[in-house]
């Protein structure tokens, strides 16, 4: 099938193929669900080198990470070479409709975004706090945490927003968009990881040896790296069910956590797009807002 996005020739291919047995959803809903999304994940992807997480058999088949741009990408998909250790690496650039496109056609269902421009790699835009909880930790107990987070990025006078990963855990996001790098971004995070551990010992762990983690909820302070990437907002996850990394209010972190049900933060891409339309892009501040980081 052939289509037309934004004036370029796209074939799209396969669309009926199911890529989430449990649910039936296809590669044409994925095409379709980023197609409507786009307003609102484009913003958080532009001009931002993009890590690939490809399933072309679907969730429950193997995968592939890709950084490198495809050989056979047409040459309107943008990309910019950023060198990684001893070599220099196309990563694409999803700044368009287009593009967007073109990747759900691949089966990327996940997208993973740098936290920098690719224009200064160096330079994140954003700190980030990945909350992994250990089983039999759940997402309230990440919830829990996020709170704690929260209530000490305040204190310091700093704007913070929380998501969904998706998956098991969430992530808070504090806007930059200041001059920085991650010598200043991963070494602040460390400390605000260490700091909650201390006060929260039975709930919050900063190491990362998976075998401390039980029933706690790691704040993963090691992904403000250059060489890592965390799932983008709006993105699918390749979970049984196609759920996305969903933009937070604080109010309904703090319903869970106080005993309200985790699955009201559990949403799905059709349930995604009505959200959209009712609350908007609650992540805007994340590319807005510009703050700097204090000393600790």
């Amino acid at each position: 099938m052939e289509v037309t996005v934004e004036g370029r020739r796209l074939r799209l291919s396969n669309l009926d193929k199911v890529l989430y047995p449990a649910t039936g959803f296809t590669k044409g809903q994925v095409i379709d669900y980023y197609t409507r999304a786009a307003s609102y994940v484009l913003p958080h992807l532009r001009g931002r080198a993009l890590t690939l997480r490809r399933y072309p058999n679907g969730v429950d088949a193997p995968h592939f990470f890709e950084k490198q741009k495809p050989s056979h990408a047409p040459e309107w998909v943008r990309s910019r070479a950023i060198t990684a250790g001893d070599r220099d690496i196309d990563f694409v650039l999803c700044d368009d409709l287009s593009t967007l496109v073109w990747l759900a056609n691949l089966a990327d269902l996940e997208l993973h975004p740098s936290l920098a421009l690719a224009e200064d790699p160096d330079a994140p835009t954003v700190l980030a706090f990945d909350l992994d909880p250990g089983e039999p930790a759940a997402l309230e107990h990440c919830c829990e945490v996020a709170l704690l987070l929260r209530d000490v990025l305040w204190k310091l006078g700093l704007d913070c927003r929380p998501k969904t990963s998706g998956s098991k855990g969430m992530q808070v996001y504090v806007p930059l968009n200041t001059p920085v790098t991650y010598d200043d971004t991963k070494p602040f995070a460390h400390g605000l990881a260490r700091l909650l551990e201390k006060q929260s010992p039975n709930l919050v762990v900063s190491a990362m040896a998976k075998a401390v983690r039980k029933g706690k909820v790691f704040i993963d302070w090691s992904q403000n790296d250059r060489h890592k990437t965390t799932v983008g907002v709006y993105s699918l996850r390749a979970r049984e069910r196609p759920t996305v990394s969903a933009p937070l209010h604080w109010e309904e972190v703090e319903e869970v956590a106080g005993g309200g049900d985790p699955d009201s933060l559990v949403f799905e891409a059709p349930a995604m797009l009505e959200r959209l339309q009712d609350v908007g892009d609650l992540f805007e501040p994340v590319v807005s807002v510009m703050q700097e980081l204090p000393d600790l």
